[in-house]
């Protein structure tokens, strides 16, 4: 479903990912750690053909993504406030990402209108430019946003973060009904080791750019991460 090949990114003389080989298969909610600086968003960002790396290829359902954009049609993703628009209110660019994906006004409200609980009464009918909204509720907006169209392959960047307690557990009760109603293949980095243990079933750590763990999840993950990370 997802896979890199011989992938390295380098700037001036630091390299920022060296990967030799990573697959990922249909349906896998698959893990991403590491510390600042461990190359999750330069990964993240090949994988999206936001950056060309200096050698190697990235593809999505076998789709080489610096060749086509047809693997824009069934991914989606969110990494930072800088993929919204931010001179539009949510429901503009609601609307606006569901046109790209074919879809009308109507059927876009019909979609969104199931995560009120998610938005917490904070997104919709509020008037508000997403410029406007706190952080937090930008990550609510873009995190919706990439689920608009039924991505079969779903990249999320830090999703956990400036997210009060409640909507953290709303978004992992999410993240789980995707993967279970339709086996959403995703790809989720996160700081907080708990987070992405309780979401994932695989889990991979990056250091210096290159992958130094890769592992199934079992009830001592979590247990594991913490004392690799505390022996750094």
């Amino acid at each position: 479903m997802v896979s890199v090949e011989q992938i390295r990114k380098v700037y001036v003389e630091t390299v920022a990912l060296d990967l030799e080989k990573l697959h990922i298969p249909k349906g896998e909610s698959f893990g991403l750690v590491g510390n600042n600086g461990a190359g999750k968003t330069t990964m993240f960002r090949c994988l999206l053909d936001l950056i060309k790396p200096d050698a190697g290829k990235c593809s999505l359902k076998d789709i080489d993504v610096s060749k086509s954009e047809d693997w824009k049609y069934f991914t989606g993703s969110y990494l930072d406030e800088r993929f919204l628009i931010d001179f539009l209110t949510a429901e503009e660019y609601f609307h606006f990402i569901g046109r790209l994906h074919g879809l009308s006004k109507e059927e876009v409200d019909e979609f969104v209108d199931q995560f009120e609980g998610f938005f917490n009464d904070e997104i919709l009918g509020k008037g508000k430019y997403v410029r406007d909204f706190s952080k937090g509720n930008q990550k609510k907006i873009g995190i919706v946003a990439a689920l608009i169209g039924s991505p079969e392959i779903l990249i999320l960047d830090e999703p956990f973060a400036n997210l009060d307690p409640s909507t953290q557990i709303r978004l992992k009760n999410l993240l789980k009904k995707l993967k279970e109603e339709r086996e959403v293949t995703m790809i989720i980095s996160s700081h907080d080791l708990s987070h992405v243990a309780e979401v994932s079933e695989r889990i991979v750590v990056l250091e210096h750019g290159k992958i130094v763990h890769d592992i199934q999840k079992t009830e001592n993950t979590l247990k594991d991460l913490e004392s690799y990370f505390a022996a750094e």
